[in-house]
């Protein structure tokens, strides 16, 4: 078992950051020129995959994502990048986007900051992302079953739950489907998405957050989860594909700590198992059906 006291004099718990005695510079009009592009073509491509509300009610929600981790980083002393947001044509990606993504430019100084960056991210996107879904169920209408020649989109624990309060029925009935609007559409996305950067594993969010709570024993969790990724696969073939993914970007390797005995708060676990409980509400066994 871990432990933050020593024997004998006490001692402090946290060790000075040498990352927040220093004033932070700003991000480089570089950064700056960068952002925007990105923002523009990537603006520019959702708005061809769903329309205008479409892209802009998923910027906000990945943008939420991003800066929640930027800002995090900044209340920590340590450097990000600004948010990178990826574009991708709509006819090779359905979404328009591959996502957001911020770089870490520090080293991070122990498994509180870890947590509390690993988790500003999901945590602020879900916030966003729920009642952008809320407002476009509203908006969203109950239709007939469709026929072959479209896509039908997976179920989370909370789109179940939001589309039974607000529409009266759930996307799991065989007698009708709820044709998103865009509006829901982009929350649909944001959650999904929320999901993905949870799965615990390596450097994503969730493997941030895994590690933050269980130090080494994440390496388990990790294994865990890909052999429960695999047996997905039966299901949603695509799976397979993530599963290489991760493997390839990040080899179960978590971030690497200054210091890896400042054992997180209460406040840090508490919100590491909101962050669990938010990936059971938005994970989506199968993603993407073809009908």
């Amino acid at each position: 078992m871990d432990k933050s006291t020593h024997h004998g004099k006490s001692a402090p718990l946290v060790r000075e950051n040498k990352f927040q005695a220093t004033k932070m510079k700003g991000p480089s009009p570089k950064s700056w020129v960068l952002f925007f592009v990105l923002l523009g073509l990537t603006l520019y491509t959702t708005y061809l995959a769903g329309g205008k509300l479409y892209a802009l009610s998923l910027f906000l929600i990945l943008g939420a994502h991003e800066f929640g981790h930027y800002f995090a980083g900044v209340k920590n002393g340590v450097k990000t990048t600004l948010p990178l947001f990826i574009p991708a044509p709509p006819g090779l990606f359905l979404f328009g986007t591959f996502g957001a993504m911020i770089a870490i430019k520090d080293p991070i100084p122990n498994r509180r900051v870890l947590m509390e960056i690993g988790a500003a991210g999901p945590v602020a996107g879900f916030i966003v992302a729920v009642p952008t879904l809320v407002i476009g169920l509203f908006l969203s209408d109950i239709v007939e079953p469709i026929g072959e020649g479209g896509f039908s989109f997976g179920s989370s624990v909370i789109m179940i739950l939001l589309s039974k309060l607000i529409l009266g029925v759930t996307p799991l009935s065989p007698d009708f489907n709820i044709q998103l609007h865009p509006v829901a559409f982009a929350g649909w996305v944001g959650l999904f998405v929320t999901a993905i950067n949870l799965f615990p594993i390596g450097q994503l969010d969730g493997g941030h957050i895994i590690y933050s709570l269980f130090g080494k024993q994440s390496k388990n969790w990790a294994k865990y989860f890909f052999i429960f990724l695999l047996s997905l696969i039966y299901f949603w073939p695509s799976w397979g594909i993530w599963a290489v993914l991760l493997i390839v970007i990040t080899r179960f390797k978590s971030a690497p700590l200054l210091d890896d005995e400042v054992l997180p708060l209460k406040k840090h676990k508490i919100i590491g198992y909101l962050a669990i409980v938010i990936f059971i509400l938005t994970f989506v066994p199968v993603p993407i059906e073809v009908v």
